[in-house]
């Protein structure tokens, strides 16, 4: 018998002070049941960052062939491809050729290790990279209850998220933008 997703429900007060963006967000999760609560929360997290209209969580770890967020517009064009975690460099090649604008947001221990092994194929792509802090994101992974509210303001690099359980600050290191 196959596993099922967890679900969780979130309401994030969002305020982007780079972009002038507040909003309110009402999301449901599903945690893949091979995903970890730090991927589950830096999803979430890469959500806010990039909160636009049509942006959209994806089946994810269920569909290869999707990225984890995505925003389409009415006629199905692919405006933003994001991907959550260390993709490899064919992935993010096709990526680019289906969708306007591509972004990478890399999140564990081992991200240092990926982004030197492939920086010098990614540059050669018009892709945008970033890397969050891996202790940060073990931080914001504590606060995960299955129904939460959230407040996120997002500032220069790093978002400030307070939640019941407590709060922390997430940074990211942008390593190659477009």
């Amino acid at each position: 018998m196959a596993l099922k997703p967890t679900i969780y429900k979130l309401k994030i007060a969002l305020t982007d002070l780079n972009r002038n963006h507040y909003d309110t967000l009402n999301l449901t999760i599903a945690q893949h049941p091979s995903e970890t609560l730090e991927r589950m929360m830096a999803r979430v997290l890469v959500f806010c960052i990039n909160a636009q209209e049509y942006l959209s969580f994806t089946k994810g770890l269920s569909a290869a062939e999707e990225p984890d967020i995505w925003a389409r517009t009415l006629d199905d064009q692919i405006l933003l491809w994001i991907d959550v975690g260390e993709p490899a460099v064919d992935r993010i090649k096709k990526a680019r050729r289906l969708a306007s604008t591509v972004k990478i947001y890399s999140f564990n221990s081992k991200s240092a290790v990926w982004w030197n092994q492939e920086r010098v194929k990614f540059e050669k792509l018009m892709i945008s990279v970033f890397q969050f802090q891996w202790k940060n994101i073990q931080s914001l992974a504590k606060l995960v209850q299955r129904t939460m509210d959230l407040s996120v303001t997002i500032t220069g690099d790093s978002a400030y998220v307070a939640a019941e359980l407590g709060e922390c600050e997430v940074s990211w290191v942008p390593l190659q933008v477009l």
